[in-house]
């Protein structure tokens, strides 16, 4: 089994919000998430000071319950993690390559950079693979999130959305490696492979079960981002995404019903 990296404080109170608080209602306490997220690795200063930032940018509402001091999820922080679980949860099926492709082409004044980083950030972030200069692509079934994308940065005039099958004549494979590190994100899958391996008849509790459903969920969940889930056809014979993904099932449902119990004794009665 490989070294895990130390907890990144952002990345792993995220994990834990969309995680635990939320099907525990979508309020914390405070004092109970330092304890917990303690137990993690992270010291209460860091877990504070990412509490706070999430707060200042519109994800917490301070809420004290039972005399105990807290922070409740705001409507928009549940609908980005909503959003996150469509691909972090299910994963990106395979998608079919009779159903062509998704082309995103824009040109976007140099006033307006900032949001032409934006869409190229949110477009990589949705799983398109950048093709060329000011060029993007994915499977067919990713044109509606690629509208979104577009619309929500009120850019719909400088962009262009063709869908449809791929002629040639670069040999299809080659571009689609040229669009995406394939290798990286294989590399991703099989890092997590062999980092997330516990024993099949060993069944933790308590803190146990709590720290390493976290852990399990914060080296898992950038994986499913990276992964435009491309047809099985152009994907290398080795892909090793599929046994991830059955991995990372595997161990959430012998790890989350734990460890949400061990986090629950924490809130107030």
């Amino acid at each position: 089994m490989s070294s895990r990296p130390a907890p990144q404080p952002r990345t792993t109170v995220v994990s834990f919000l969309g995680a635990v608080v939320r099907p525990l209602g979508g309020w914390m306490p405070i004092a109970g998430a330092v304890d917990l997220l303690g137990e993690a690795g992270l010291d209460a200063a860091s877990v504070r000071t990412a509490v706070f930032r999430l707060k200042k940018n519109g994800w917490l509402a301070s809420d004290s319950r039972g005399g105990a001091r807290g922070y409740t999820l705001t409507e928009s922080a549940t609908t980005t993690l909503a959003a996150g679980d469509e691909v972090i949860w299910h994963a990106r099926k395979p998608a079919d390559l009779a159903d062509g492709w998704c082309v995103v082409h824009f040109s976007v004044p140099e006033t307006l950079r900032s949001r032409r980083h934006q869409l190229r950030s949110h477009l990589a972030t949705l799983g398109f693979g950048n093709a060329g200069t000011a060029l993007w692509m994915a499977p067919a079934r990713m044109h509606d999130v690629a509208q979104r994308a577009v619309a929500e940065l009120d850019l719909s005039e400088y962009a262009a959305i063709f869908c449809g099958d791929y002629r040639g004549p670069q040999d299809l494979q080659t571009l689609l490696r040229g669009a995406w590190d394939l290798d990286a994100i294989d590399r991703g899958y099989r890092e997590f492979i062999d980092s997330s391996r516990i024993d099949e008849h060993h069944r933790p509790k308590g803190a146990a079960a709590f720290t390493a459903y976290v852990e399990l969920l914060d080296r898992w969940r950038k994986l499913p981002f990276r992964d435009p889930g491309l047809p099985r056809e152009v994907l290398p014979e080795e892909w090793s995404g599929p046994e991830a993904i059955a991995l990372f099932g595997r161990e959430v449902a012998k790890l989350e019903k734990p460890a949400l119990e061990h986090a629950a004794a924490h809130w107030p009665e």
